[in-house]
Order: C-alpha cells, then structure tokens, then sequence
C-alpha cells in the first residue's frame, strides 16, 4: 500500500525575526514528526489524542480544531475520516496538519502573516530530516518546487513538499 503525504504552503510577504523562524521551524518539524507518527503509529491515536500529541512535542501549541478553511483542505479523493490539527508558531502565523482515521495519508499547510518558504527550506536541509526521509527528486515549475523524499523506516512513505522557489521579497 502507497502512503501518502502532501504538503503545500500558502505564505505572505514579512520579514520575521530570528525568534520567530526558530517557532516555525519548530512547528513544520513537528508537523513532520506528526505525519509519522499518524502513520506509522496509529496506536498513539487509537485511544485518545494525548499519547499523539505527546509524540509530536509541540505542547499547547498544537490543537485539534473542528474544522478548517477550504485552502487547507487536502485533494478531493484524501477528504475521508479528517482531523484538523492546528499548529500556532508564531503570533500570526502556523501550519494545519490534516490526517485520516481511514487512509493513510496526511497534508499540511501553512500560512500566516510571514514567508514560510524561507523557514521550510531550512528545516529542508536540516541533518533530523536526512535521518529520516530519503531526498528522491525536485520539480521545478510556475515559481514552485516540488520535492520528494521517501521515508528510511517506511519505503513505501513517500512526502512531497512544495514551495515557493526563493523568498518572497520584502
């Protein structure tokens, strides 16, 4: 069975202060992290969210939410048995993980009052990352890239995260 993770960001034009891209970095790792742990452990969400949200380690930062905007939605054919999980980093900026209690699958987005493309792209080349997901390719199209990796303990987990090419400018 293929697993699937989509991510796409949605991200405005700011600076952000050092603090600030140390949270959101925080944040898009430990939306990773809850990818995985959805996924490869269901057993930590089985009985309740605690065991979840512990793993993931995001705190008081991470919520679960009944609902979300359209933009944050997954595709169509993904949109069975969601939760919509919150992640605030910053003051007014953050990510929404969506996962399935039916599929195997999650998406997160990301969005705010700040670039995220620069704070992604760090966590993109961060050593925690290259533990665990295998880089297979980038696509380049429309000002977007488009990478895939494949998971080291699941080869048949694969990510594809998409962002802006460069920073926006200020």
């Amino acid at each position: 069975m293929r697993f699937y993770i989509l991510l796409a960001f949605a991200a405005l034009s700011f600076s952000v202060p050092a603090r600030a891209q140390s949270e959101l970095g925080d944040g898009f790792a430990g939306a990773l992290r809850g990818c995985e742990e959805w996924i490869l452990n269901p057993a930590s969400w089985t009985d309740g969210p605690e065991p979840f949200l512990s793993a993931v380690g995001l705190g008081g930062k991470m919520g679960l939410v009944d609902r979300v905007e359209d933009i944050n939605l997954p595709p169509k054919n993904l949109r069975r048995g969601n939760y919509y999980w919150r992640i605030n980093s910053a003051m007014n900026a953050g990510y929404i993980l969506v996962v399935s209690d039916q599929i195997p699958m999650c998406h997160i987005t990301g969005g705010g009052s700040t670039d995220l493309q620069p704070v992604v792209e760090s966590e993109l080349s961060s050593p925690d990352l290259a533990r665990r997901w295998e880089l297979l390719k980038t696509v380049s199209k429309s000002g977007m890239n488009s990478t895939t990796y494949r998971s080291r303990e699941e080869k048949s987990l694969s990510i594809v995260i998409s962002r802006a090419k460069g920073a926006w400018p200020d």
